[in-house]
């Protein structure tokens, strides 16, 4: 989200390169030769080091701080400072958050959002999917993403937070917008005031959801998060928005993305898709290598804490740091034949859902979405196919994912 130099020549190692929309539909060619050619990377074009190998993904995330979110006044330095509304809920996120204050929330937030709550909502997220897929049958035409991917995460993320079935479409709608914040370098300025919106709208309806709980309590996240309490400590109003925002976004694009970019892969790999429709026994074990092999969330950014060095590169204290889990999770030193699907995979410790204290905490929920969609998909339609026509990336360089997948019953 800054104004970024010339755009590089094709040769050029960089992330801008995701800017080609060539690139973005197939960006493994490109996080090959950085980790080849310059795995430790000092992106002259974002003005950022960016890391690609496993090891030092894994380093970079458990060792770096999380404290990266733009604060109003850095975004009317580079002249955006329209966006100051995002920033302001942005600082208050745990996403962007270091111990001890990362420590409080997510531990306050851990309270609300326990596996046990996950787990319960097993039986009623496979209700969901069979009657998504009733109307599928239906009409006898389907797009993966319009028809599943995206309002499957919508309805489970609405209902676990509990607010209306009614709004699923409007939570989704903000949804996209603040992702575009989170997973690009470079915004649209055009966009600038629609996220604005977005965002004061998504401000001032959780605030009211809020004051409606304490008149009249509902179960969900939002309730627990607002009374959840360790010795005597609870949060804020503004925290308790803040993070409820981040759990929407999150719990619905990553959700979307592993939903669309999985059966994308599967599609591509007969061999695979065959082999998980003759033995649902594997979903698990796909999911995880579908995860891996197109991570629904691609990159994230770290700020060196102190002068270290990595990978004979050495990071300036205060430097940012692009993690590439997109390409950590194709790197052979961890990962053996690592371009090949394997819905069998073994030691299969991806990062797709990050690494360490800021591991995604809504990662047992997206597997549960995940599984539930696949096995659903291959029990009611054992002769699912990919329709032809083109295939659409969303541009978004961070939170990686199709805008469409229409596909033949």
């Amino acid at each position: 989200m800054r104004s970024l130099a010339a755009a590089p020549a094709e040769s050029t190692l960089s992330l801008y390169h995701l800017l080609d929309p060539e690139v973005l539909a197939n960006p493994y060619p490109l996080f090959h030769r950085l980790r080849n050619e310059d795995p430790v990377h000092w992106d002259p074009f974002l003005h950022k080091w960016v890391v690609t190998r496993y090891a030092d993904v894994v380093f970079v995330l458990q060792r770096f701080s999380a404290h990266c979110a733009p604060t109003p006044e850095q975004l009317t330095a580079i002249g955006i400072g329209g966006l100051s509304p995002v920033a302001q809920v942005m600082v208050r996120q745990m996403l962007f958050m270091d111990p001890p204050a990362h420590t409080r929330i997510r531990s306050l937030a851990a309270k609300a959002f326990t596996p046990r709550r996950v787990e319960r909502l097993r039986a009623h997220i496979e209700e969901i999917v069979d009657a998504m897929l009733d109307e599928v049958e239906r009409k006898g035409s389907m797009d993966v993403i319009a028809d599943l991917a995206a309002p499957l995460p919508a309805t489970v993320t609405g209902e676990l937070l509990g607010v209306p079935r009614s709004d699923r479409d409007q939570l989704k709608d903000w949804s996209a917008d603040f992702a575009e914040v989170l997973g690009n370098f470079q915004l649209n300025p055009d966009r600038v005031p629609r996220v604005v919106r977005s965002v004061e709208a998504m401000l001032s309806y959780f605030h009211d959801v809020l004051n409606k709980d304490r008149a009249e309590p509902r179960d969900g996240l939002i309730h627990a998060l607002a009374t959840a309490e360790i010795d005597g400590d609870r949060l804020t109003d503004e925290e308790v928005v803040a993070n409820t925002i981040v759990t929407m976004v999150g719990g619905q694009e990553t959700t979307t993305n592993l939903i669309g970019n999985g059966l994308l892969a599967l599609f591509r790999h007969p061999d695979q898709l065959e082999r998980l429709r003759t033995d649902l026994s594997l979903v698990p074990s796909a999911v995880e290598e579908l995860l891996r092999y197109e991570a629904p969330s691609q990159q994230t950014t770290r700020i060196a804490p102190e002068d270290i060095e990595l990978g004979g590169k050495l990071i300036r204290k205060g430097q940012s740091v692009i993690a590439v889990m997109g390409a950590a999770n194709r790197d052979p030193q961890r990962f053996p034949d690592p371009d090949r699907l394997d819905i069998t995979r073994a030691d299969n410790r991806h990062v797709a859902f990050g690494w360490a204290g800021h591991f995604c905490f809504g990662a047992p929920l997206g597997r549960i979405e995940g599984q539930t969609a696949f096995r659903k998909l291959m029990q009611r339609f054992p002769d699912l196919r990919l329709a032809p026509g083109p295939i659409t990336w969303r541009h978004n360089m961070g939170l990686r994912g199709l805008t469409a997948l229409r596909v033949m019953l």
